[in-house]
């Protein structure tokens, strides 16, 4: 096979996120400390996780950051904007996901992080106040004010690249409406302050614009819209979607995939979740659960394919609740109830009680985006990425068909991608294989 000519990671890369909340302060202070003690960051698969390459009996199975063209952690830039904290340091501090025996050792670069005034909207996360605000009332003059701030981080950082990972709030529930349709429409509406353009869809398009690859990490309606698509594909700029693959929905996708691989049957899925981080506060109020049970529901059906399985699938009770619970903090407690049945249709129960850190588990997923987009931008590659469905609840599809939701497939698909551009054979696991 011949590898895909990717250009070479030279320079540095500004990672920027909408939003410097628990997810991006812990993402951020994580990526300071691996590079101040010099050990891989837990949980990214880009960093610790081994590739193999050809066959079992060729024992080649390099790590993925040395097999793949990846940046550096050293070559990182840090940026993004907020409505509430002034800087990275301040953010993990009110945030409260780390220990100040973590931070202490990389607070000044953490406060050297200044958090640019965000684009903010009460409308669309109504438990939140946003303090530090972008002041022009006028959509398209916020989409050229964020397209200035990038321009402007760009050149004040020396950044050969960049891109830009939402780490944001979940927005208010939301349907695709006429204005999202073309890129015509979006700027109209844009110009004409249209109430159906919510902040994170400004982001994508002054991302867009600007050049810069966007991943959405929340299950807002952004870089899946039509409008969007064809903004990606018109400049020639990666996009992926959406949310964040975490805690209970990782579950899910580890769970569900062995259920249906051993053809058990499955009567009922209920979920239940509390955490009491800035998440917990702003998905307490309806409009915004709306959006997250939409994205959490949808990952079983594609998974257990009801329609070609009626008699173990077709009649399935999926509940999902997210509860807000102020002292839990960050560290999210999810429940799930299983019932499912097997042979000769005798019921069983699968428990699982997930204490997770729900920032923990989204940091390396935001560290191994933002290299993985920035490796798609530098292959030539455009539009949605699909392979890196791995890291997203409900992950956006390139073409007609859904998206894959089996994690194990997902990694599959990760993985044959990078051999693909790198020139080497995909591995399918056959008796020789």
């Amino acid at each position: 096979m011949t590898a895909r000519d990717i250009a070479p990671p030279t320079g540095k890369l500004g990672v920027l996120t909408p939003g410097m909340g628990a997810v991006a302060s812990t993402f951020t202070a994580g990526v300071l400390a691996a590079r101040q003690s010099g050990a891989a960051p837990l949980g990214s698969v880009s960093q610790t996780a081994h590739i193999r390459l050809g066959t079992r009996d060729e024992n080649r199975n390099p790590l993925i950051r040395e097999f793949a063209p990846l940046a550096s952690l050293d070559d990182i830039v840090f940026g993004g904007w907020d409505p509430i904290s002034a800087n990275a340091l301040e953010a993990a501090r009110t945030c409260g996901v780390l220990e100040e025996r973590d931070l202490a050792p990389i607070s000044a670069e953490m406060e050297g992080i200044i958090a640019m005034d965000a684009v903010f909207d009460q409308k669309w996360v109504s438990r939140l106040d946003g303090a530090r605000v972008k002041t022009e009332a006028n959509m398209w003059d916020q989409a050229m004010a964020l397209m200035s701030d990038i321009e402007n981080f760009r050149i004040e950082n020396d950044c050969e690249r960049l891109v830009m990972v939402w780490c944001g709030s979940t927005e208010a529930f939301q349907e695709p409406s006429s204005v999202h349709a073309t890129i015509e429409s979006f700027e109209n509406g844009l110009k004409n302050n249209d109430g159906n353009i919510s902040p994170s869809q400004i982001y994508v398009y002054a991302a867009l614009q600007s050049g810069v690859p966007f991943a959405n990490g929340a299950p807002n309606l952004s870089t899946d819209l039509p409008c969007m698509i064809e903004l990606s594909h018109r400049n020639r700029v990666p996009i992926a979607g959406k949310d964040f693959k975490t805690g209970q929905t990782l579950m899910k996708t580890l769970i569900a995939p062995g259920l249906k691989a051993r053809m058990l049957g499955l009567r009922g899925w209920y979920s239940t979740n509390i955490l009491g981080n800035r998440d917990g506060e702003v998905l307490d109020a309806p409009e915004n659960f709306k959006t997250k049970e939409e994205s959490k529901l949808g990952v079983l059906h594609t998974i257990l394919q009801p329609e070609t399985y009626p008699e173990l699938y077709g009649n399935v009770d999926h509940v999902v609740r997210i509860n807000y619970y102020p002292p839990r903090g960050d560290n999210k407690e999810g429940w799930d109830a299983i019932d499912i049945f097997g042979w000769m249709g005798y019921p069983m129960q699968i428990k699982i009680d997930f204490l997770c850190r729900d920032s923990i588990l989204a940091a390396p997923i935001v560290l191994d985006l933002a290299l993985f987009m920035d490796l798609a931008a530098r292959a030539g590659e455009f539009g949605v990425q699909e392979w890196l469905s791995f890291y997203l609840k409900a992950p956006q599809a390139a073409g007609d068909v859904p998206a894959e939701q089996d994690l194990f497939i997902q990694q599959t698909k990760l993985k044959n991608t990078l051999r693909e551009w790198m020139g080497e054979p995909a591995v399918t696991h056959s008796e020789a294989g």
